[in-house]
């Protein structure tokens, strides 16, 4: 069973940076297209961003270019680059599989506010 841990989050002003972490505790991690979701209070898990196997990205409309999403299969970790941050990008953040399949980690809480 693949745990995944998530970390790197914080409180931070409007327009600052964070870099947040996602290890997984098997190296089947390196067959498989990995994302990071968010949730917020009150809303629906979303989907941020996707790194392929093969090292290909997309991003959600909303990340507008301030996100970098990349992986280091040695390590079994996927990461995420967060630059200009916004208060609407306060939520928790995940990581999974993308289709997620794995048992959900507990996230790591970002929070942009002044």
């Amino acid at each position: 069973q693949v745990r995944l841990l998530e970390s790197g989050g914080g409180l931070v002003q409007p327009g600052g940076s964070l870099l947040l972490s996602c290890i997984a505790s098997r190296n089947t991690f390196s067959r498989y297209a990995m994302a990071w979701y968010r949730q917020a209070p009150g809303k629906e898990r979303e989907l941020v961003a996707v790194i392929t196997d093969g090292g290909s990205t997309t991003y959600a409309d909303f990340v507008e270019g301030r996100f970098t999403i990349s992986r280091d299969n040695a390590k079994n970790t996927v990461y995420l680059q967060m630059n200009r941050l916004k208060p609407e990008d306060t939520a928790v953040y995940l990581c999974n599989a993308h289709p997620a399949y794995y048992p959900w980690g507990l996230g790591t809480q970002v929070t942009v506010s002044s």
